[in-house]
């Protein structure tokens, strides 16, 4: 019985492919005929070509200079002229012809568009034409099904994929009015009631008003409402950074897995192995040694005296519980701890320091001294307030101050790795270590006149935390302040190191913390939100993870520099191997 022949039922592109592809291609090039390597042959003529050039000049220079007649050559200049014109031509043939030949030929933008259509027919036919098992004259040969087309994702395609966002027609007219002018920007939320749709809006009325797309940039996805007066005004989007996990962190008998997000390759794997590193030697030991945002306004008198009686009267014991109880009264968690003045002239600096339970505080600090101040007018009216902010905090400056009397929470975090952990799994030794520290931390800084810089990368680590963790990210600037210390113990068998960090500025409520990504994080850690059995428990114990991870951070970057392995190690994880150039054509 016959087999009934099958026939298939999707439709084949007719294609007329217009040339041949050789399955064979001589690979013997014209210049293979040459006796010199193609590269040796150029430099000849080119050292030739010049060479001659040089000598007929001299030649001729020195004929006009003893009048003799140029016309009259010697054989020498025969050979000369010969060679010149032998290595002008080829250098004309070499590099002109097809120089000319680009510029009078060529091709419009419709050649190349057809040429690539039939490469695409080419291979299409080429894929058709495939069959998996050889073809008998009595057999029905059928061309196998194309697979289904899968959608080709790439980066470019990504980044132009705009959100559909339907506008009407009343978003039009609004969109219209903020590019004309009529309608201020930072007023859409409240005259929309719609923090979503005013950030649409708002991104559409941009991106006509400067002609640039903002594409890349995505919109959806994202709580507009969360941030609506309290974390970033006039929002057109937001902006997306990889979270990394380091750990676990054993500090002080508990394992953490710490959030960092960051965009440079390397750090969250160094930072894991010195997790790693840590865990293996039974963990650090993390202490909190002062507790204390800081805010100092700058006041000016008409006499350098008025000012120091100002600076007497505050710092006198005998006050201090009057200006704690005006002081305290902004907040049930703000209690006053300390006051600090310095005195420039007619000036007096007055630095506060108070805690602030699980806030960073800096508001909270804030309303306690603008009490204090209004406090003080009735006995010093002639002070003038010049600023809430004198510089004397010192917020998101380096500053000596806070180096050396903190801000926020010091901490000091310590652990002693073992001898075979340094060797095995930092992949240097304890005498290698403690050398590039004192070389490197320590009087390297000191030659550079750092500011509380005395580490490897201590701002690496804590700038990825706090990114993850909703802090601000500019107090990054203090918070980073710390000395790396090393040491061999235990008869130069085992390392001590310690990282002492004075003014870690973070908090557990308030600002981006109570976004949902930042929340998570915290979270993660075990410290979202206020504590609910110790007021500001959950802070200072953050401080403290903060001060591990940079221990951590510390020993697995200075270990990889003391062992040579930093350039490699960041080839392999800070370089991408996609050619983004592709993407972006």
């Amino acid at each position: 019985m016959e087999a009934p022949r099958l026939y298939s039922t999707k439709r084949v592109q007719s294609l007329k492919p217009t040339k041949k592809i050789p399955l064979e291609e001589d690979p013997t090039k014209a210049s293979d005929a040459l006796p010199l390597p193609l590269h040796l042959t150029n430099a000849v003529f080119f050292t030739l070509f010049f060479s001659v050039v040089y000598f007929l000049l001299s030649r001729w220079r020195e004929k006009i200079r003893t009048s003799t007649r140029l016309h009259v050559v010697t054989f020498s200049e025969i050979i000369a002229i010969l060679a010149f014109f032998t290595s002008f031509i080829y250098l004309l043939g070499f590099f002109g012809i097809d120089f000319v030949q680009s510029l009078v030929f060529r091709p419009s933008p419709d050649v190349w568009i057809a040429e690539d259509e039939e490469e695409e027919n080419e291979v299409l036919l080429a894929k058709e034409d495939a069959r998996k098992v050889p073809c008998g004259q009595a057999l029905d040969c059928l061309l196998p099904p194309l697979p289904p087309a899968a959608p080709i994702v790439t980066a470019q395609k990504v980044f132009d994929e705009k959100p559909v966002t339907v506008l009407t027609e009343e978003d039009e007219e609004i969109i219209k009015s903020v590019v004309a002018g009529t309608t201020p920007s930072y007023s859409l939320e409240s005259k929309l009631g719609d923090c979503k749709r005013a950030a649409a809006i708002r991104r559409e009325a941009l991106q006509r008003l400067t002609g640039k797309s903002l594409s890349g940039l995505p919109l959806d996805g994202f709580d507009y409402e969360s941030i609506l007066g309290q974390c970033c005004e006039m929002p057109v989007g937001y902006v997306q950074i990889p979270v990394g996990i380091a750990g676990p962190l054993l500090v002080n008998g508990r394992e953490y897995s710490v959030p960092m997000a960051t965009t440079e390759g390397c750090l969250v794997a160094s930072t894991n192995r010195g997790c790693k590193a840590i865990h293996l030697s039974g963990g650090a030991t993390s202490v909190l040694l002062k507790d204390g945002m800081t805010r100092a306004p700058c006041v000016r008198f008409g006499t350098a005296k008025r000012a120091a009686d100002l600076k007497l009267y505050l710092e006198d014991p005998d006050n201090f519980e009057t200006l704690s109880v005006v002081f305290n009264r902004s907040s049930r968690f703000g209690r006053l701890q300390g006051i600090k003045c310095a005195i420039a002239g007619k000036n007096l600096y007055i630095r506060f320091t108070c805690s602030t339970g699980d806030a960073m505080g800096m508001n909270m600090v804030s309303k306690g001294v603008q009490n204090v101040l209004d406090f003080l007018q009735t006995d010093f009216p002639d002070m003038d307030v010049i600023g809430i902010s004198g510089n004397y905090c010192s917020d998101k400056k380096p500053a000596a101050v806070n180096w050396i009397e903190g801000r926020g929470k010091s901490v000091v975090c310590e652990v002693i790795i073992k001898g075979d952990v340094v060797r095995k799994v930092l992949k240097t030794s304890v005498e290698s270590l403690v050398e590039l520290n004192m070389l490197k931390n320590l009087t390297g800084s000191a030659m550079a006149g750092a500011l509380g810089g005395f580490n490897a990368h201590a701002s690496n680590i804590v700038a990825a935390i706090y990114i993850a963790t909703g802090q601000d990210p500019a107090q990054n600037v203090e918070s980073s302040h710390c000395i790396t210390m090393m040491e061999a113990v235990n008869e130069g068998k085992d390392l001590h190191i310690s990282v002492t960090m004075p003014s870690i500025e973070v908090g557990t409520v308030g600002g981006g913390t109570q976004l949902a990504s930042q929340s998570a994080c915290l979270n993660l850690l075990g410290v979202k939100g206020a504590s609910k059995e110790t007021p500001g428990a959950n802070a200072r114990m953050l401080a403290t993870i903060v001060a591990g991870a940079v221990l951590a951070g510390e020993l697995s970057l200075m270990s990889a520099i003391a062992a040579g392995q930093l350039v490699k190690s960041h080839m392999k994880y800070n370089r991408s191997s996609k050619d983004v150039s592709k993407g972006s054509s």
